[in-house]
């Protein structure tokens, strides 16, 4: 049996913009918002086109006994990650970086499905109360998984947009509401940005330059920053939580942005967004990974775009 890549193509930037789209209608006073969001939808469009266009005449792919395995994973974590946050007290960062470091290490096969269940289990409680919702919002995400190999692969924050997707195929078919959450001023964005931008270099450095993976190298930045940041400044858990989703930014290959500079810049963008978005999809699982798919999106469409420009 063959499944395209074009459905898993579809549900992953129908989560992307479903973010945009709710940030670009938040009516918080955050100045930059709108022009930020829409410049980086048009980019996102951009490389989503482009990758359209690859995929269109690519081979369909077998299903095989690895995506069951992956299936599996996802749900796994995103229980597991859910009892750490909420019933152990490790909170969504710490408990999400843990069990990725985990299956980093002791199941390579399955890490990244692993982690992908993590930002499921990051959903908050108030969203989810109830853990077969988790569950049943793992699975979603699990199916979209395998559904969507092949289809962006190499962009940073896939994991956590196919994580954002099972959130909201679950919330939408249940009375689940997500919060209204609140804009940190934008004079935060001087120490949040570089701190962003760092994490996202930092972890492109640790997963391909030396060699430890992107899924140990995103966990264990996040694992450091989520257990140091908040000692180190009144807004560390902000700080904390921003770094988080900059990992995801420098979890992206070679092959789609090239370069600790570049990887720091797109995750610099990837503060200004967080910024952006917080008044939306407070408590989802996945919106930061979702944050780092757009700005990784952006990115590379600016790039590709800027290239065929100077195409003759």
């Amino acid at each position: 049996m063959k499944r395209h890549r074009l459905p898993g193509y579809a549900g992953l930037l129908l989560a992307a913009f479903a973010l945009l789209g709710r940030g670009t209608a938040a009516v918080d006073g955050f100045a930059p918002r709108l022009p930020l969001l829409l410049g980086a939808a048009l980019a996102a469009t951009v490389a989503a086109v482009v990758e359209f266009r690859a995929l269109r005449g690519a081979d369909a792919l077998a299903f095989d006994r690895g995506d069951a395995a992956d299936f599996l994973a996802v749900v796994a974590g995103a229980v597991l990650t859910y009892w750490l946050s909420v019933d152990a007290g490790f909170g969504p960062v710490v408990a999400s970086a843990v069990v990725g470091l985990a299956a980093g290490v002791a199941l390579p096969r399955v890490d990244s499905a692993a982690y992908c269940g993590s930002f499921v289990g990051m959903v908050s409680p108030a969203v989810f109360p109830d853990a077969g919702l988790v569950v049943a919002a793992g699975a979603a995400a699990g199916a979209l998984f395998v559904a969507a190999r092949g289809a962006f692969d190499g962009f940073g924050g896939k994991l956590g947009t196919t994580a954002f997707f099972g959130i909201l195929a679950v919330a939408a078919g249940t009375a689940a509401e997500f919060a209204a959450g609140t804009a940190p001023p934008w004079s935060e964005a001087a120490l949040l940005l570089p701190v962003t931008a760092v994490a996202a270099a930092l972890t492109v450095a640790l997963g391909f330059r030396y060699g430890l993976g992107s899924v140990i190298a995103s966990a264990a930045v996040g694992l450091f920053g989520g257990l140091v940041l908040p000692m180190l400044h009144p807004a560390g858990d902000l700080l904390a939580t921003a770094a988080f989703c900059a990992t995801f930014v420098g979890m992206v290959a070679p092959a789609r942005i090239d370069g600790e500079l570049r990887v720091g810049a797109a995750g610099a963008l990837s503060g200004a967004v967080f910024l952006a978005v917080s008044p939306v999809f407070a408590g989802a699982g996945g919106k930061l990974g979702t944050t780092a798919f757009v700005s990784c999106l952006a990115c590379y469409g600016v790039s590709e775009g800027y290239e065929r420009l100077r195409s003759p």
